[in-house]
């Protein structure tokens, strides 16, 4: 569970681009559900070179149980232990 707290930004794109994306594999996130009308529920993409990540949700938002839970430390620890 990550939260998302903009709410109204979604990520958009035409169709040719959204299959690109996902033929190369790009497409890091989705969301569960539909909480912004993100076409094709994507909540994050990588660059070409797979080394820069832009994502919607805010895992930063739950990191230590005094913001709800750590879910989100999951994501830091993962991109932590992999350029170790």
């Amino acid at each position: 569970v990550i939260p998302v707290a903009h709410h109204d930004g979604n990520y958009f794109a035409d169709d040719d681009t959204l299959d690109r994306l996902e033929g190369e594999g790009r497409v890091a996130f989705r969301y569960a559900e539909d909480v912004n009308g993100s076409a094709r529920a994507i909540a994050g993409i990588v660059n070409e070179a797979g080394n820069v990540l832009g994502m919607m949700p805010h895992p930063e938002r739950m990191v230590e149980p005094a913001h709800g839970g750590t879910d989100g430390r999951k994501l830091f620890e993962g991109l932590v232990e992999a350029i170790a």
